[in-house]
């Protein structure tokens, strides 16, 4: 019986490892979780699961689910909140897997501490591994326990490693599904709306991601998380367009070979691959070979969007160009999200601040929040001066 936390419970990721969990009663439990500020979702989970630990957000938070819980005659469970509460969480000595997915930067100490505790983790969180991949994955060295990824990218470039040996690795090939605008003409950014670019072609997904899809910044943090999870240069990960979505990923490896991973695209099937490994166990989650009509493939074009060079460039650098590329990001998207900047001004205000970052290493979580957070001033700072630039020309 693998003993489970759960980081974000209540997202997507989250509800679909429950799933996964109520599909196989007799392979895995829940031990802990942290639900974030779904109070009323959160409820039901406590009250279906049980949890030892269930963490949320903020203090009133904790004190309204305790509320709900009490009303409803459902005791033992430790209500907490904030960081320390998902640390909490993560590192709970009765859980030995964790499915770290909470989105952003919010779920990185709970992370780091959960791959220091010895906990095996599924990691679905790509922002943990673009800020602090290279402090992450040297202590899960250091404690000789699998980060086992979940997002069906990485999930497909582990699967197709099980084929040969690291060292016969050439390329390894990211599949993208090039987004809204794949075919609108670079001619066209400018005009872009918000309406158009959260109207994703292949998935529905929250709107930072949706956005992050649009610009290919998506593929970026993917590239970045591949560097650090399977420790190769960013010259040997290589982003593929593929609209159809069917093929998740690619291995070619030195004598020629290419293996590539196909499946159904639901979540539910890497989440089960990350927390059997190395086992490969029965399910319904079958794929139709006849489905597949065509296979397109195209070259990315890196001018149209640039997010994706930035990314390929903050890879190179690591320490804290990553750290900066995504949390510049996180504020640039937000801003287009409120209407402050342009489709077209995100790789801008994320360029600005990359140019403005120090080429250092952080070596610490503490360091990397510390970088995290200057580099969201920078880029709030940025997307002001913007913003008063447009004010003075509407002015004249």
């Amino acid at each position: 019986m693998k003993r489970l936390a759960i980081l974000g419970s209540t997202g997507s990721i989250g509800r679909s490892t429950l799933k996964i969990c109520e599909s196989y009663p007799d392979r895995f439990t829940v031990v802990t979780m942290a639900a974030g500020g779904n109070i009323d979702l959160a409820f039901e989970q406590s009250k279906r699961w049980k949890p030892k630990v269930m963490s949320v957000a903020a203090e009133a938070d904790a004190a309204a689910l305790r509320k709900k819980l009490e009303a409803s005659g459902i005791g033992g469970i430790d209500v907490v909140h904030g960081t320390a509460g998902t640390v909490l969480v993560a590192t709970h000595p009765d859980v030995d897997f964790v499915v770290s997915a909470i989105v952003g930067v919010a779920g990185l100490e709970a992370t780091y501490e959960a791959v220091k505790a010895g906990k095996s983790i599924g990691l679905a969180n790509k922002e943990c591994m673009v800020a602090a991949g290279e402090i992450i994955t040297a202590e899960a060295r250091k404690q000789g326990k699998p980060l086992l990824p979940i997002d069906s990218e990485h999930n497909a470039v582990h699967q197709c490693m099980r084929g040969g040996r690291l060292d016969e690795v050439k390329n390894v090939w990211l599949t993208a599904s090039g987004g809204p605008f794949l075919h609108t003409p670079a001619k066209d950014f400018a005009a872009i709306s918000v309406r158009q670019a959260l109207n994703h072609p292949t998935w529905k997904m929250g709107r930072r991601i949706t956005i992050d899809s649009a610009t290919l910044m998506n593929k970026g943090f993917e590239v970045i998380e591949a560097c650090r999870l399977f420790d190769m240069p960013p010259s040997q990960v290589k982003v593929i367009v593929h609209p159809q979505s069917t093929i998740h990923s690619l291995v070619e490896f030195n004598d020629g070979s290419i293996l590539a991973q196909l499946s159904v695209t639901d979540m539910r099937l890497p989440i089960l691959y990350a927390l059997t490994y190395p086992e490969r166990v029965e399910s319904d989650l079958k794929f139709d070979v006849l489905s597949m009509k065509k296979l397109d493939f195209y070259e990315p074009n890196l001018d149209k969007f640039p997010c994706l060079r930035l990314a390929y460039e903050a890879a190179e650098a690591g320490g804290a160009k990553s750290i900066s590329l995504n949390a510049a990001d996180e504020v640039a998207v937000a801003a287009f999200l409120d209407g402050q900047i342009g489709f077209t001004q995100i790789p801008e205000v994320i360029k600005a601040v990359l140019d403005e970052t120090a080429n250092t290493h952080p070596e610490s979580i503490k360091k990397v929040l510390e970088c995290d957070a200057h580099a969201r001033e920078v880029a709030r700072q940025v997307i002001e001066r913007k913003e008063k630039s447009v004010t003075k020309v509407l002015s004249h």
